[in-house]
């Protein structure tokens, strides 16, 4: 890292859609972060992952050179490549042989200059972005009912509501900012009710009044019954009803239909706990739904929206302070991607491809050559690759090869695809591995534009970093090849300011107020202003000139006659159902420390610590088989993974839980989404991710080991089973084979050659072995194989690596894989902020410490971004259960 800046520098987060305010301090050659303490959205908190954003930042394994066929070339032999393969594959089969598959990753300018040069010139809808995997169902939901996709709540509304339902959502470790805010609320007000609305006991509920286990896709049901119960006991609002709304009859009527009994019934819940849950919800005047994944992806996802906005709609809890159905996004510009038109169903602006809406971007845009008609979705995009109807496909920021579902197929289809481009800042990754060209873009901290959080707050993404190499702004990369395509008067931008003004003015473009999206009144700001700009939450007009905090307080809607529309909503369980061969039901989705597909998270020591390794969940009576630390193949009719065991009574009986995050750098069969049957929702084309029937086996390993080799680049010996654990300067790797080699010591070096170093051995017989190498007193390779997962001390491992143990004894206690000083072993990292093991936490609460704050008190753990805070509680509440035992014998 070169050319640190002097100054700090004010940004917002590289991750979730919540959208937190983060200043990045230089400190030397790195970076430290910390939250912004005005931001509307943080309020000054980071996350653990925000916390670490500085330790993301190197370039190792950035791509930095274009490539043509892997091999580097200058940027104008690749963008001269990039626009005549294009022409010519334009030419021989026309536009639609052309898609761009974007992500919530871009910047806002960025994203629009994909959509204008994709729909507005080459004049194919085949634009579509990786939110299409996790936010069309709840776009779909909200233009259903409102008109507009437009989110009607604000941050604050979580923290004013009488009750909060989080459905379909660990906030928790998915958005843990969100989760806090909430948590200090509660704190602040005993009185509110958390409601949480999950299949799995998840962190969540560490705050939660309420827990509605549910039968897996159930959760339309439960919305319906409840709409049921609040007619019944006359907690519908019908004056608003039936002044702003439409379809209230037929919604009211199928909604009666699932009374108290049959809606227990087909959730799988008591009557009891349901009726507790009507009383809750009937005795709230401010009600907020907080909802994500769970509820989006689903083969009825949208219905499943509307069933919750159908709630809100009867009850007149909508556009007041604390009430509102509240769907959060997934990444840090999902929502400014939904602005431009990323998604293939949208033109731009929240325009759609009515004539009239062809018409006008196509004269703002001066062009002739609008698509007159929406494009492939994500799944649809990439099954025409497969099927050879899509010649030429651009993918840019995302990783689909492990993402989508059905990647496998995927992964095939791209392989013979005639021109595969890929812009991203990682050179190896999954996707990039299938790409004929690769354009290297500036990553986050390095480039300058705009995003969108789930609140309609736009925020400024600020560059801190020089440019690495010969990377470029995807908005650059885009209109060099629209300018080569011919397009050269419509993409002559110099600078990213400029392009948002003209994004800016096209949503006021005729608008007049109907359309919610509109930011016209930002479209003169100048290029300072721009790089100034403070957050705002949008519409920003002329008549809101402050942007608008909370929509709909007029109960004014955008539909042509100002109404809302209540959907009839006809509940169904997901498409795939288990059976004999498949008997239990895999959930997908993030763990706490991780994003995505780890190309960022990954660089990060500090955010391998709380789980390093692919796991699956599952019941303990599912599988009584499989112990803990067992590895085990999760198989669908899709395919297989070959995952560490996590027996969990908390899990679900018949339900098994699966990380979204491993690719295949930081494992050997890991990718999730290649197990994951592409079905989709009719309505809103997103994959049903969260219910794919499986079965688990124990895969019996002869034996399985800790690797420590220095060197970050070095490849993961040829094993079934491997998994990558970042350490700083070392590759580190668990092993597991189910054959034993006859001769460790050749086994290891055909793996990584010894010869020339001093290699002290330790063979333990049928009980495993041991290695350390050496080379002028530094600690080249540390191996230690056993029967099952070794216990070895990681911390005492990787110090050794920086500072050698100079004593004999301390030599051999390494070998043992331990500490070779008086320090303690920590035991599973607990706390990533500071590296609390659950050891020493055990000890402090033996000691004497009762609660999260004095164990923050004495061990600093929960005193940062408070994601471990429920695992904490966790540990005391069996520490004291063992010493209340010990107590009674």
């Amino acid at each position: 890292m070169k050319s640190t800046p002097a100054a700090t520098t004010l940004t917002t987060c590289a991750y979730c859609g919540v959208g937190c305010g983060v200043s990045m301090q230089p400190q030397g050659d790195a970076f430290s972060a910390s939250g912004i303490k005005n931001h509307p959205a943080n309020l000054g908190r980071l996350c653990v992952k925000g916390s670490a954003l500085g330790e993301t930042l190197d370039l190792q394994g950035r791509l930095l050179q274009p490539e043509i066929d892997r091999q580097p070339v200058s940027w104008a032999q690749a963008l001269d490549a990039v626009a005549e393969r294009l022409r010519a594959i334009i030419s021989e089969y026309g536009p639609q042989a052309v898609a761009f598959y974007g992500s919530g990753q871009l910047l806002t300018e960025d994203y629009y200059v994909a959509n204008k040069l994709m729909k507005g010139f080459i004049g194919a809808g085949n634009m579509d972005t990786n939110s299409r995997l996790c936010m069309a169902s709840a776009v779909v939901g909200y233009k259903r009912a409102f008109g507009a996709d437009a989110v009607p709540c604000r941050y604050q509304d979580l923290e004013q509501a009488d009750c909060v339902l989080l459905t379909g959502s660990n906030t928790a470790w998915a958005h843990p900012v969100v989760y806090q805010r909430l948590a200090q609320a509660k704190k602040d007000r005993p009185e509110m009710r958390i409601i949480v609305i999950d299949p799995r006991q998840t962190a969540t509920c560490d705050i939660a009044d309420m827990h509605l286990a549910l039968r897996p896709g159930s959760d339309a049901a439960l919305f319906c019954g409840v709409l049921n119960a609040m007619a019944k006991c006359g907690r519908l609002d019908s004056d608003f009803l039936q002044q702003h709304t439409l379809g209230a009859a037929e919604t009211l009527r199928a909604a009666s239909e699932w009374t108290l009994a049959r809606t227990a019934e087909f959730c799988g819940l008591a009557e009891e706990q349901l009726r507790d849950f009507y009383r809750l919800i009937g005795g709230s005047e401010r009600l907020v739904t907080l909802y994500s994944m769970g509820i989006n992806q689903s083969s009825s996802g949208v219905d499943k929206c509307n069933a919750i906005i159908n709630l809100h709609l009867a009850t007149g809890q909508i556009g007041r302070e604390g009430c509102g159905p509240f769907s959060i996004t997934g990444q840090p510009n999902a929502m400014g991607g939904r602005e431009v038109g990323g998604l293939a169903n949208q033109l731009a602006c929240h325009m759609g491809f009515t004539p009239e809406d062809i018409s006008r971007v196509g004269r703002f845009w001066g062009s002739d050559s609008v698509s007159q008609s929406a494009g492939l979705n994500a799944v649809d995009l990439f099954r025409a690759v497969e099927e050879g109807r899509i010649k030429a496909v651009w993918i840019m920021g995302t990783n689909p090869l492990v993402s989508l579902p059905d990647a496998d197929r995927v992964r095939a289809g791209l392989a013979r695809c005639p021109l595969v481009i890929v812009s991203d800042i990682m050179r190896d990754t999954d996707t990039t591995r299938a790409a004929h060209i690769c354009l290297p873009a500036l990553g986050w901290g390095e480039k300058n534009g705009t995003v969108t959080n789930s609140e309609r707050c736009i925020s400024r993404q600020r560059a801190f970093l020089p440019a690495p190499g010969e990377a470029k702004p995807d908005w650059w990369i885009l209109s060099q090849v629209a300018q080569r395509l011919g397009f050269a008067d419509a993409f002559a931008w110099q600078h990213p300011a400029e392009i948002f003004r003209e994004h800016a003015a096209l949503s006021g473009f005729e608008n007049h107020g109907s359309r919610a999206f509109d930011i016209s009144g930002l479209a003169q700001l100048s290029n300072a202003e721009w790089d100034g700009l403070q957050p705002i939450q949008w519409p920003v007009n002329a008549a809101n000139p402050q942007g608008t905090a909370r929509l709909f307080t007029d109960k004014r809607f955008y539909h042509p006659d100002g109404k809302a529309r209540l959907i009839a909503v006809t509940p169904r369980l997901p498409l795939n159902a288990p059976s004999g061969a498949y008997p239990l039901v895999m959930n997908t989705g993030r763990v706490r420390d991780q994003w995505h597909t780890m190309t960022r998270t990954g660089k990060s020591a500090r955010l391998m610590q709380h789980l390093s390794e692919p796991f699956c969940q599952f019941h303990p009576d599912d599988a009584p088989q499989i112990r803990t630390g067992d590895l085990l193949r999760v198989s669908s009719s899709h395919g297989w993974l070959l995952l560490r065991a996590q027996p969990d009574p908390l899990q679900p009986r018949g339900s098994v839980f699966v990380p979204m995050h491993w690719n295949s750098n930081f494992s050997q069969q890991a990718r999730v989404d290649a197990l994951i049957e592409a079905h989709v929702d009719p309505l809103s084309g997103q994959p049903e991710s969260k219910h794919m029937p499986v079965s688990l086996r124990r895969w019996r390993a002869a034996w399985q080991a800790k690797l420590f080799v220095r060197g970050e680049n070095n490849v993961p010996p040829l094993t079934p089973y491997w998994s990558r654990i970042t350490q700083p300067g070392i590759a580190h790797f668990t092993l597991a084979d189910s054959s034993r080699p006859t001769d460790w010591l050749a086994w290891v070096n055909e793996q990584y050659p010894t010869a020339g170093l001093i290699c002290q051995t330790a063979d333990l017989g049928d009980d495993g072995f041991s290695l350390l190498a050496w080379c002028e007193g530094e600690l080249q390779l540390a191996f230690y194989a056993r029967r099952r997962a070794p216990s070895v001390d990681r911390q005492a491992v990787v110090a050794a690596f920086s500072a050698p143990p100079q004593t004999a004894p301390q030599r051999l206690a390494l070998l043992a894989g331990r500490a070779g000083s008086d320090k303690a072993p920590t035991g599973a990292i607990i706390c990533s902020c500071f590296s609390v093991g659950e050891i020493p936490i055990a000890d402090a609460v033996r000691q004497g410490c009762r609660s999260v704050q004095q164990l923050g008190d004495a061990l600093k753990c929960g005193t940062n971004c408070g994601s471990c805070i429920p695992e904490l509680k966790k540990i005391i509440a069996a520490q004291l259960s063992t010493l209340a035992a010990g107590e009674v014998k």
